[in-house]
């Protein structure tokens, strides 16, 4: 069993992980429904509906690296609300992270929370950020807000869990290569799977 909060307790079966790369799951996650979806919002959002289509999970848990220059790395920080940061239509009149003629605000806030860990905002933008100087969003990927976004619209419960791998500003690059191989083993002591096996999977 997955358990995120007292109320909202998953069996293993029923959980979709999701990753941009197989680099951030690596052997850990070969036993239990996973999903690689690609790097980027559209790679996400294609590969989140297609898998969506072929079999409707419980709840879906993003797991994966992320930059932040306020979390120290290899924090494991809950993302509960997300920012699209690249979305800029001020030239408009909107509201810089808005979406024109969506509804939905700047921030979108649709992620359960996990007890015992720091929550986080996510901005979420088609480019690997090295000189985060914003405070809307304390944490920097590039696929969760699109997952948030297709979870929401298809009323699937949704988990972020963010491995911090570098602080987003110079060095961001060469951190993400050296740290990123430690998520896996990380997310697998937070979420308890090394106390579990694949016989979870007959639940």
């Amino acid at each position: 069993m997955i358990i995120i909060n007292p109320e909202n307790t998953f069996p293993v079966k029923d959980v979709l992980f999701t990753f941009a790369l197989a680099s951030e799951a690596a052997e850990v996650f070969n036993t239990y429904p996973h999903l690689i979806c690609g790097i980027g919002k559209v790679s996400a959002a294609y590969e989140l509906m297609k898998a969506i289509q072929q079999k409707r999970p419980s709840v879906i848990i993003n797991l994966g690296s992320a930059g932040s220059n306020h979390f120290q790395k290899g924090d494991i920080v809950c993302c509960t609300k997300f920012v699209q940061r690249d979305m800029d239509v001020r030239g408009l009149g909107y509201v810089q992270y808005e979406t024109p003629l969506s509804g939905l605000p700047p921030i979108l806030e649709y992620g359960l929370k996990m007890e015992g860990l720091s929550e986080g905002i996510c901005g979420t933008g088609d480019s690997f950020e090295m000189a985060h100087s914003e405070t809307i969003y304390n944490v920097v990927d590039m696929e969760a807000y699109a997952l948030a976004l297709v979870a929401m619209k298809e009323s699937i419960p949704f988990l972020s869990l963010k491995y911090i791998s570098d602080g987003a500003d110079d060095n961001a690059a060469e951190d993400w290569a050296v740290q990123v191989h430690n998520a896996a083993i990380a997310f697998e002591q937070i979420l308890n799977l090394n106390k579990q096996n694949a016989g979870v999977l007959q639940e």
